[in-house]
């Protein structure tokens, strides 16, 4: 039995809570080099401070992080102060320099995704009424400015194209919290509707996911149109599955076949997903990102959930890979983000943001694993 949450608890969320804040300027981190020491010249992306608030009020509300959810209200302070309408203009800036200055002010919807993601938490973690606010400022701006007349969301401001399928699973990610955190009035009718974009959209032909997309929702002429993204499909099989709980729905088929579709391209010699194919299953990028792995094992615990055959035993090998292979390394409370097609490690830095991933896949499985007796 493998059990990271130990690790998680004592290691990990200490370490991104203490060292990870910036003294100086405030705010946390882009990521650390290798040899334990943050990177003080790195741009800081506000999608990882919103990623952070999130993680602290998460794991607050768990009772595995004592003073997370004040450090994510400090946090939040300074985000507001910094990325939030620095130029007076709506919404959060993109990126902004190590000092907290504006260094990109596009708003851009993923960021924005999470942002929303991490007030929803926070707000159920401290009862604050001001973050309850700010949740409905969002979704205010993202109504009013991010979308488009059919529903759809743009890239940003401004607008952008390919237009992209993953704003719109974060979107479908965002409500479900606002749905379980919250009860936030409509979250879960637009999931619904983020749904429908997935099965008229996103699939073509089902279960092939593609990742961009023109304007009319035509896949992108070209490579990049072909582009399909094993992880992508793995976390959308995760998140459909909690979709079907929130609203007491009988499982369907598509989750199963999203992740068999993923795992079909997966590297025959570790099993791991790689980053990209094409949509007739040839690898692209061959290099195994850290997080469509944490989404590999969230797909097979809830799969495993629903009785799959199987199921449980590919998770508990996801899980026990993921900890080999991976993780408390280079340093104990950190990870390897990255391997090159032949398993060299092919990066510099510890990433924050995926704390996110790894908090996630270690909540879902602390959640079944209760639910199914195994420990």
């Amino acid at each position: 039995m493998v059990d990271l949450k130990p690790w998680l608890i004592e290691e990990s969320l200490p370490f991104w809570m203490s060292q990870g804040w910036d003294r100086r300027y405030g705010g946390v981190y882009e990521h650390f080099l290798w040899n334990g020491t943050p990177d003080h010249h790195a741009i800081k992306r506000v999608r990882v401070q919103a990623r952070q608030i999130y993680a602290y009020s998460h794991a607050a509300i768990l009772g595995w992080c004592p003073g997370g959810t004040e450090f994510a209200l400090g946090l939040l302070d300074w985000m507001l102060k910094k990325a939030r309408s620095p130029d007076r203009e709506p919404g959060f800036v993109h990126l902004l320099n190590p000092d907290g200055s504006v260094a990109n002010p596009l708003r851009d919807t993923y960021d924005h995704m999470f942002i929303l993601m991490s007030l929803a938490w926070l707000a159920h973690a401290s009862g604050d009424a001001q973050v309850r606010g700010l949740v409905d400022e969002v979704m205010d701006f993202i109504d009013e400015r991010l979308t488009a007349r059919d529903g759809a969301l743009i890239e940003g401001i401004p607008a952008s194209l390919p237009r992209r399928q993953n704003p719109h699973m974060h979107c479908f990610e965002a409500m479900l919290t606002l749905h379980e955190t919250l009860a936030y009035p409509g979250a879960l009718e637009r999931a619904g509707k983020i749904l429908g974009f997935l099965k008229e959209r996103f699939l073509a032909p089902s279960p092939k996911l593609r990742e961009h997309f023109s304007d009319d929702w035509k896949v992108w002429p070209g490579p990049e149109g072909e582009s399909i993204e094993p992880g992508h499909q793995a976390e959308w099989a995760w998140l459909l599955r909690r979709y079907e709980r929130a609203t007491n729905s009988a499982p369907d088929t598509l989750p199963s076949q999203l992740l068999d579709d993923a795992v079909k391209v997966a590297d025959p010699k570790t099993g791991f997903l790689v980053d990209e194919v094409d949509s007739k299953g040839k690898v692209r990028r061959g290099t195994r990102r850290m997080w469509p792995q944490t989404e590999l094992a969230k797909a097979w615990l809830v799969e495993a959930e629903i009785g799959r055959e199987g199921a449980l035993d590919r998770a508990l090998e996801s899980l026990t890979k993921l900890r080999d292979v991976y993780l408390a390394k280079p340093f104990t409370p950190g990870w390897i983000d990255q391997f090159d097609a032949d398993g060299k490690v092919s990066i510099e830095t510890v990433p924050a943001s995926t704390l996110y991933h790894v908090l996630g896949a270690v909540v879902e499985a602390d959640r079944v694993f209760d639910k199914l007796g195994v420990r």
